[in-house]
């Protein structure tokens, strides 16, 4: 149990200088590391013991930020990826390849669903796309002999969604699989799905924990409490022989508390390389200290335009989790007490052209394809992050052809009210 609070966590967690070190944590920006001897890099190497000696695998900058977010998100283990997408598809397919199944909230980022039901469809593995409102009789019909995951969001993007944490986890655990959670939009401070029984969290952590579009990237964190071995037969990666590590047994070795990061990272980013860079790393780490209050504010300033959208005639509806009619209020209650997010939804009167009109005429809130960082900007998700998906898709997604997705920003609030009311205008 981590003694100290998540405003220390955001500032301390993950990197304690020694003596006469340097107090901020460094960027090693190197893609080597030397070695007295031969047979001390190959220990290394056959995973007998810790140390650097590719950058593409581990890099000691990269290693203390992801030390950083495993511990606001109270995990075991965690690692850093090139972007947020790349951590959605290692976290899959670390546990999940071909012939294989996985069950997965259906209103989740546009990407994340392309990369799913297309790309990774190519690589042979399945979803089945379920509403995150369904029953639990439902979510349990879609599993099948074969399922080796389940995945859905904290807030769903740009749906708004807020995912029954118990009630997947509940449906996983019962069918021996692990629940996997996307926390990008939450973020720790406002929720830490592995309390509630998710077992690994993504993030990416280009989004908030960046919190100022500066550098891409992602993490993958597992809370250490799902067990492998107890369901050896459905995770043969992990619980047999790896002979590219002369037999080694991952979740023999590292236990439940680091078999499937160390998998991802000797394995997956060995072969696929998506690793993140020293100096992006280090900007992540300059947002983090800074997350839960910038958190505190985005939500402060998502709420009182919510409010104003919703009492405003050319708006034909508000989708915000703190506003009190919202369907997934008592949700976001439970899930969010101190706030959701700074991203709100809404549907402009006149449909599509009318959505598209307005933020023409947008003059401080950017049209960006970006959210949730220090400056507020919008887009229009059906023509552009979820234009591959049909008619059908987009309504299962919860994209309307009227949505704005709007990122609500640090900026004075007023400011932000005055430059809708004129576009709307």
């Amino acid at each position: 149990m981590n003694p100290y609070q998540i405003e220390t966590r955001c500032l301390q967690g993950g990197y304690v200088p020694g003596n006469g070190e340097p107090r901020a944590v460094p960027i090693i920006q190197s893609t080597t590391f030397r070695y007295d001897s031969s047979e001390s890099l190959g220990r290394l190497f056959d995973l007998e013991e810790n140390g650097y000696f590719y950058s593409r695998l581990q890099n000691p900058t990269c290693d203390n930020v992801a030390a950083k977010i495993c511990a606001l998100e109270g995990g075991t283990a965690a690692m850093l990826t090139s972007s947020g997408m790349s951590a959605v598809f290692f976290s899959v397919f670390n546990i999940a390849t071909c012939g294989d199944h996985v069950v997965c909230s259906s209103t989740i980022y546009g990407g994340s669903f392309n990369l799913f039901a297309v790309t990774m469809k190519k690589m042979g593995v399945e979803f089945t796309f379920v509403h995150p409102d369904c029953t639990e009789e439902e979510l349990n019909a879609a599993f099948r002999p074969n399922t080796k995951a389940v995945y859905g969001e904290t807030i769903a993007n740009p749906a708004l969604t807020v995912l029954d944490i118990e009630k997947f986890a509940r449906a996983a655990h019962g069918h021996g699989v692990p629940l996997i959670v996307d926390n990008t939009f939450a973020t720790p401070i406002n929720c830490q799905p592995l309390r509630w029984g998710a077992d690994i969290v993504v993030h990416s952590t280009t989004k908030y924990m960046d919190g100022h579009a500066s550098a891409l990237g992602g993490c993958i964190v597992d809370g250490g409490n799902f067990d492998w071995m107890a369901h050896a037969d459905k995770f043969p990666g992990l619980c047999t022989p790896d002979e590219s590590y002369h037999g080694l047994v991952y979740a023999e070795k590292f236990g439940k508390e680091g078999a499937y990061i160390t998998k991802a990272t000797v394995q997956l980013m060995r072969d696929l390389g998506a690793c993140q860079s020293p100096q992006s790393a280090y900007l992540l780490n300059v947002g983090l200290e800074s997350l839960h209050v910038r958190m505190e504010r985005h939500c402060q300033n998502a709420q009182a335009i919510a409010e104003f959208l919703q009492n405003h005639p050319q708006i034909e509806w508000v989708n915000y989790s703190g506003l009190p009619d919202n369907k997934y209020y008592d949700l976001a209650k439970k899930y969010l007490p101190k706030g959701s997010c700074g991203v709100i939804s809404f549907g402009v009167k006149g449909g599509r052209a009318a959505a598209e009109g307005f933020m023409d005429r947008l003059k401080l809130i950017t049209i960006a394809t970006h959210v949730a960082d220090a400056r507020s900007c919008c887009i229009h998700p059906a023509s552009t992050t979820h234009r591959q998906m049909n008619d059908a898709e987009l309504v299962a997604a919860g994209v309307s052809p009227e949505l704005v997705r709007l990122s609500v920003g640090l900026e004075n609030v007023q400011d932000l009210m005055d430059d809708i009311a004129q576009a709307l205008a």
